[in-house]
Order: C-alpha cells, then sequence, then structure tokens
C-alpha cells in the first residue's frame, strides 16, 4: 500500500510548497489556497493506489489542484472579480523598496492576464515545467501552451510598460542616490 510506502509520503510533502504557490496564483487568496492544497493532498492520498512511483508526482498533484480548482469554481458558478480593487486595496501595503513596488506592479499585470494565460505562464515560469508538463497538466496541446506563454510575455510587457533591458534596476534618480560615486 502506498501509504505505508515513505517514498510516496516523502515526494508528497516535497511538492507542498510548489503546489501552495501555485494554489495562491489560481485562487489570489492565500487562505483559499491553503484548502486547495489540503483537499489536493487529501484526494491524492485517497487515490495513492492510481499514482505509479517513478512517474512525475508533481505533474500527478499540480493536475489534481487544477482539476479541483475548476470544480469549484463551477460550483459556485463564476470567479469572484475584484475588478474595484477593494480587495486589493486591503491587502497591499506601502512598499519600502522599489523592488516590492516593482513586484506589486508584476502582480497586478499578471492578475489581469486571462486565466489560461496566466496559468501557462506561472507553469512555465514559476513552477519551471517544461512546455510538455505544462500542457499535460493544462490538458492541451504543447503549441496552445507556447502560444499562452508567448501572449502573455507579450501582454506582461505591454501591461508594464517594459521595452527593453534598460528598463529594468534602478530608474536614473535612485541610480545616482546609490552610486558609489561621490561628489566632492
Amino acid at each position: 500500500m502506498a501509504t505505508q510506502d515513505p517514498g510516496f509520503k516523502r515526494e508528497l510533502l516535497a511538492t507542498l510548497p510548489s503546489l501552495r504557490a501555485f494554489a495562491v496564483s489560481l485562487s489570489g487568496r492565500h487562505d483559499k489556497a491553503d484548502d486547495l492544497v489540503q483537499d489536493t493532498v487529501m484526494k491524492a492520498w485517497a487515490k495513492h493506489e492510481s499514482f505509479e512511483m517513478g512517474t512525475n508526482m508533481k505533474a500527478w498533484l499540480f493536475t489534481i489542484l487544477r482539476n479541483e480548482f475548476y470544480s469549484q469554481m463551477r460550483k459556485r458558478g463564476r470567479e469572484i472579480q475584484d475588478s474595484d480593487g477593494l480587495f486589493t486595496e486591503r491587502m497591499a501595503v506601502h512598499p519600502s523598496q522599489y523592488g516590492i513596488m516593482d513586484l506589486s506592479d508584476f502582480k497586478k499585470a499578471l492578475d489581469m492576464l486571462p486565466s489560461d494565460q496566466r496559468e501557462a505562464i506561472i507553469l512555465i515560469g514559476a513552477s519551471g515545467f517544461s512546455y510538455e508538463e505544462a500542457a499535460e497538466i493544462c490538458q492541451c496541446a504543447v503549441g496552445t501552451v507556447k502560444s499562452r506563454v508567448s501572449r502573455a510575455r507579450t501582454r506582461l510587457q505591454d501591461l508594464l510598460k517594459v521595452e527593453g533591458e534598460g528598463d529594468y534596476g534602478p530608474d536614473a534618480v535612485s541610480a545616482q542616490v546609490t552610486s558609489t560615486r561621490h561628489i566632492g
């Protein structure tokens, strides 16, 4: 029995941080993400016999999580949007550094992507899945995932007004303040 197999339990536990990050990206809320991960683990534990040790457990768990998320969305009827930004304002904190502000801008832009593009770019860019693995998780063709990622990247560049490498790092004013050269 796989529940007796310490390898199954070890692999399952090792995947939890990645599962939680994916769940947060899908649900947008940490409390809902925790519930989603718990539901995923419970389903995986109950269906452990259907998992074949030596195969990709991370992809198997991500598929369960994704399917559970969309099942819950269908049950609720529709996704709750934060179009007026009330939820985001409660969660927002004034950043103390530019990097935090950039991350906040990125999160907002990411939330503006269509769900299929957001899911694809998170699977490829943040979760480290190959295009083939992401296609399996999303239950679509590899070319579809590549297209979604490409469109997501282009849209993020537009939303964040990124035109080239010069748009990364400190701006001209910050660069002067942090420069190691001193006038004097």
